[in-house]
């Protein structure tokens, strides 16, 4: 534990921004799950997929992005990891399109 005075500040600064960092983290990582959880559920039986639950897919994919960019911006990710991210989910996404347009032919 610190002694100095501006060392314990410090510390309580890191915890601080730690707590707010984390918290930031896990939404994000808890988007992604949710998402790949419900893309996965959707894929394993193609031939239900509804118009309801593609726009459903599309919202979860939103608000993904808007974590992600949130992390991105606050420094707790890197701008390439976000961008890396945000390109799988997409991936995901259209690939449940493209899978309710070959179960309609």
């Amino acid at each position: 534990m610190p002694i100095i005075k501006s060392a314990k500040k410090a510390l309580r600064q890191n915890l601080r921004k730690r707590k707010i960092n984390l918290r930031a983290r896990n939404k994000m990582k808890k988007m992604a799950k949710n998402l790949n959880e419900f893309t996965y559920k959707l894929k394993k039986s193609a031939e239900k997929i509804s118009n309801d639950s593609l726009k459903k897919a599309q919202e979860d994919l939103r608000m993904a992005y808007k974590a992600i960019d949130k992390a991105a911006k606050k420094g707790i990710i890197k701008k390439n990891t976000a961008a890396r991210k945000k390109s799988k989910l997409a991936k995901k996404i259209s690939s449940l399109e493209e899978s309710k347009k070959r179960a309609l032919k």
